[in-house]
């Protein structure tokens, strides 16, 4: 039977943070050429939606598809958005199977990573003692108080292993502290030095608007503000896929529930316990751009010119 992978995407309003996801998706597709026919789709804003990368892969032949989000912690998007749409596209075809894997989460290559960009970001700065120094973790913030406490454990672990005078974690968006606020509370701290690190695969809106407060800070303040590159396509990023690849195949790939919202009473969030999974990007599916082929479609088709000729 042949195999496929579905690399799951969110989609951004960035044309390089886009590009940045298809140089990964470029490098698995070599990575896994021998065993796997691997594609990619987007939950939003972006094409191929989920539904036409699902249909191509079909089309060719692939029976049993392990779909890996790529998502650094499991908030909506990793717990409602994705499987609702890969349960409803597994019901089209009765001879389909799609097996989800996990988020890449708590992962000791992500640990590992971390510490390889703020060595980086280091080495290009005048040597100072690390305990003069505050560490600023940047998630990306979601509903999900689980998801953001994931983002605060490793937040601890590299405060703890690495020797920082103080760490914390603010978020880009939807959970408190966002990036303007803590900026504004490590600036009471006084240290010497603050490095902020983006835990973000690529560029995007929300990592451009965390760079833009770090270097308005940095300006502002007597102190020193400075920031490391996002995680790319690290060989560190590449393991962790290997990883989850290899759970999903195995049918390991547990999510932890513990403290889940929709399952356990969270505080502040009882409402949230046994909610109905449902996506939540169905209005927004691949609004900004048109991918340049369906899989039913004929490059040289009619209808293909007429969406050429609009910008379509």
């Amino acid at each position: 039977m042949k195999e496929g992978i579905l690399l799951c995407g969110h989609g951004t309003r960035r044309e390089a943070g886009v590009k940045s996801f298809k140089r990964l998706v470029s490098i698995l597709k070599e990575r896994y050429q021998n065993t796997y026919e691997v594609d990619y789709g987007f939950l939003e804003f972006n094409h191929p939606t989920y539904e036409a990368a699902v249909e191509r892969m079909y089309l060719n032949g692939v029976r049993k598809i392990y779909a890996l989000p790529v998502i650094l912690f499991a908030g909506s998007h990793a717990k409602n958005d994705i499987p609702y749409e890969l349960n409803t596209l597994q019901t089209y075809h009765d001879d389909l199977t799609i097996s989800m894997g996990k988020h890449i989460g708590v992962s000791s290559f992500l640990l590992d990573l971390s510490l390889k960009r703020i060595e980086e970001t280091e080495k290009q700065l005048p040597k100072i003692d690390r305990k003069e120094t505050c560490l600023v973790v940047v998630g990306r913030g979601t509903t999900d108080p689980d998801a953001n406490s994931d983002v605060a454990k490793l937040t601890s672990m590299l405060w703890n292993g690495m020797g920082f005078g103080f760490a914390t974690t603010v978020y880009s968006g939807t959970a408190y502290p966002k990036i303007d606020e803590g900026l504004q509370l490590v600036e009471k701290l006084g240290f010497k030095r603050t490095i902020v690190i983006p835990f973000f695969f690529f560029t995007g809106v929300l990592l451009e608007r965390v760079y833009k407060h770090v270097s308005e800070m940095d300006s502002q303040s007597k102190n020193e503000y400075v920031y490391t590159d996002p995680f790319g396509a690290d060989e560190l990023i590449l393991k962790a896929f290997d990883e989850r690849l290899h759970e999903a195949k195995n049918g390991i790939a547990n999510m932890n529930c513990q403290l889940c919202k929709y399952r356990k009473q969270v505080i502040g969030f009882e409402q949230d316990q046994g909610k109905k999974q449902m996506g939540h990007h169905l209005n927004v599916k691949g609004i900004l751009f048109e991918e340049d082929e369906k899989p039913t479609d004929k490059a040289d088709s009619f209808g293909s010119k007429i969406k050429k000729i609009l910008g379509i």
